[in-house]
């Protein structure tokens, strides 16, 4: 077993057995890796109604072998797959974050146009910041984040490097990330606002990152599909 599939086992196994509600942690672990409940009751040789009834909480809280054998199932089949969710998650995990702080965090081999990244994720671009090519990529729940992490904390989004584009998830207006930005230097190259559009945008947050440096754009491109083409990006 490598040491990032380990670490992401003994995680989910870990957050599952701690919860208050083990099926819906199931379900939410399920989903997060794309795998149907078939595709789940295939991998375990059971009925769809046995995931089901777990994820439900019809059946008694799952003990440490069920847990243990859902986990080695989702495992094995996202290495079936190519193993793109373990690389994910063992970013993460890497960089010292939960990640439901930070969903994805990933360098490119070489710096990629500006443009096709924001085609990628159907983002429109709404100030310049004078740069044309983005190193890497984080994404970012902008609530869990701006409560939870110190400044210190805060730089490390950065990864490797602040060419780079941060991709903040769970906007209402966007106001909170751009006030955030005023105080974080060096800024990044891009900051994506998710899950809003130019109606709802904070109608000052154009000029706050005219004015600190960044190109600031909207996408409201669903959060899983856009998380996909991130992943095959560079």
């Amino acid at each position: 077993m490598t040491d990032a599939r380990r670490r992401l086992a003994e995680r989910i196994a870990g957050e599952v057995t701690l919860s208050d509600d083990p099926g819906a942690t199931l379900r939410k672990w399920r989903t997060d890796f794309d795998v149907s409940q078939t595709d789940l009751s295939d991998q375990l040789e059971v009925s769809s109604s046995v995931v089901s009834d777990y994820e439900s909480g019809r059946r008694d809280n799952p003990g440490i072998g069920v847990v243990s054998r859902v986990v080695a199932a989702l495992l094995d089949i996202d290495e079936r797959r190519g193993g793109d969710r373990i690389r994910q998650y063992a970013r993460v995990i890497s960089a010292g974050f939960d990640s439901d702080i930070v969903n994805d965090l990933q360098e490119y081999p070489t710096a990629i146009d500006l443009e096709r990244f924001y085609d990628a994720i159907d983002a429109e671009e709404l100030a310049d910041g004078g740069q044309t090519q983005v190193s890497g990529h984080t994404v970012i729940d902008s609530i869990q984040a701006i409560t939870r992490l110190s400044s210190e904390e805060f730089y490390s989004l950065y990864g490797q490097s602040t060419s780079r584009a941060l991709v903040f998830t769970n906007v209402t207006r966007g106001e909170s990330p751009l006030v955030a930005m005023r105080v974080v230097t060096p800024t990044p190259n891009a900051v994506v606002l998710h899950g809003l559009d130019r109606e709802d945008l904070w109608e000052h947050a154009p000029k706050l990152a005219r004015l600190d440096g960044f190109s600031l754009a909207i996408t409201d491109c669903d959060k899983d599909a856009m998380l996909g083409r991130l992943r095959d990006i560079a």
